[in-house]
């Protein structure tokens, strides 16, 4: 009966390490912690003052249009279309 459990809790501590694998290869493909703007959108307002518009681009290749504000002390675009929390 013990090395049944023993056999299970390694099946277990397997399986939890395999789903935690896979998300961390998830977030790393979306570009690490994903907390705070994106490196374009910060360098999209490097020179900029606050409230100045600018246009950056995406990972993705898409033009967004945005304004440079600080939020939560980081001062970076912030997209003319990004709902106000």
């Amino acid at each position: 009966m013990k090395v049944k459990n023993t056999v299970i809790a390694l099946l277990v501590m397997g399986l939890i390490g395999s789903t935690q694998a896979l998300a961390n290869d998830r977030d790393e493909r979306r570009g690490g912690d994903r907390r705070g703007p994106p490196p374009e959108a910060i360098e999209a307002c490097e020179g900029k003052e606050e409230g100045e518009s600018v246009t950056f681009e995406t990972r993705r290749g898409d033009t967004i249009e945005a304004t440079c504000q600080t939020i939560e002390e980081q001062f970076a675009a912030v997209p003319n279309d990004h709902p106000r929390r």
